[in-house]
């Protein structure tokens, strides 16, 4: 509540155009500032150009783009690039310059940030989704996600988000309800529906991903009881071991990014927080950078049909430095598959 009252004798003395400073929450020193500033800088140019790189192949490929599993990833690779540039210049802005804007650009900024990692745990979610109806219904998959439904779950998705993560600009403020301890102008009730949310998402994934784990765990155990087909059972053990250390590998990017910063925010709720909690919430802030880093490699560059896209557009490239031009070929061979075709094919 003091808080909201040094907002509101801020604004009404300077014609709401300049923000309350928020001292309290910009707690970090000098070496801390710079340290903040260089590894988010670092972290998201190196995101925003894997991303772009995974949008462009996705893009300059008439097959890929015309895929579900890779207009998923391509949702994925758009948020992750948004979330990259757009968290990177407010967090720097606000915690390096003290950078003093209006409350509704404030909100408007906090919104966009919210915006984009929360379209990026949408678009996970969505991609496990496609993994999962490919393994479930391997028959009927393609005639069950179309792309034109493919195109429809993602600006629903995307909709949904942009709603939920501009109700403060909407007017869910937190004067008079309790703001919250590590982002301004935000209100408890708000940040706690908005954790559910992630929850929710989260625990749709684990859901997901355990399943098709749980699937490779059946089909080694089969394989392991008809030793009479050994050379098929070998090659498709292979790729089950390999399936199951993809997916691993997944949740625990999830979990190692994403827990630190919902932890915080969640403890926030229950109890007050010293400045140095606040420094350790900036600092964890920095892995949904590193998370967004992460995606391209894991859901977008192991994929054989983009690497074989990357691989045709770097000839295309030569070709021009060479002066030989394009040669109009097509960018994949027509028998690769996707990520979750070649899942669906282990089952």
């Amino acid at each position: 509540m003091e808080f909201c009252l040094e907002t509101e004798a801020v604004n009404g003395s300077k014609n709401d155009l300049n923000f309350n400073p928020m001292k309290d929450y910009m707690v970090l020193s000098r070496p801390q500032q710079v340290a903040i500033a260089v590894l988010c800088t670092l972290l998201s140019l190196l995101s925003a150009l894997e991303n772009l790189t995974v949008l462009y192949l996705i893009l300059s490929s008439r097959r890929l783009r015309r895929k579900p599993s890779y207009l998923f990833i391509g949702s994925l690779a758009i948020a992750d690039f948004l979330a990259s540039v757009i968290f990177a210049c407010n967090f720097i802005n606000f915690h390096v310059f003290h950078s003093v804007d209006s409350k509704a650009i404030f909100l408007l900024k906090i919104g966009s940030v919210t915006l984009t990692f929360t379209a990026s745990v949408g678009s996970l979610l969505l991609t496990a989704i496609d993994r999962y109806l490919c393994l479930r219904y391997p028959p009927t998959y393609k005639a069950l996600l179309t792309r034109g439904r493919a195109l429809a779950t993602l600006g629903i998705m995307w909709v949904l988000s942009a709603l939920v993560s501009y109700l403060p600009l909407m007017g869910w403020t937190c004067c008079p309800s309790p703001c919250s301890q590590l982002i301004p102008l935000v209100p408890d009730n708000y940040l706690l529906g908005w954790l559910l949310l992630v929850a929710i998402l989260f625990s749709g994934i684990i859901y997901t991903y355990g399943h098709v784990l749980w699937k490779a765990y059946q089909h080694a155990v089969n394989l392991a009881e008809h030793q009479d087909r050994q050379l098929p059972g070998m090659i498709r053990m292979r790729l089950d071991v390999r399936l199951a250390k993809t997916l691993g590998l997944l949740l625990a990017v999830l979990v190692i990014c994403w827990f630190p910063v919902l932890a915080l925010l969640a403890h926030s709720l229950v109890a007050p927080l010293s400045d140095q909690v606040k420094k350790v919430f900036a600092f964890c802030s920095l892995l949904c950078l590193v998370n967004s880093m992460v995606d391209p490699v894991i859901y977008a560059l192991r994929s054989r049909e983009i690497r074989s896209s990357a691989h045709h557009s770097l000839a295309r490239w030569k070709d021009y430095l060479r002066g030989r031009g394009p040669e109009g070929k097509e960018e994949a061979p027509k028998s690769s598959i996707t990520e979750t075709e070649a899942d669906m094919k282990i089952t």
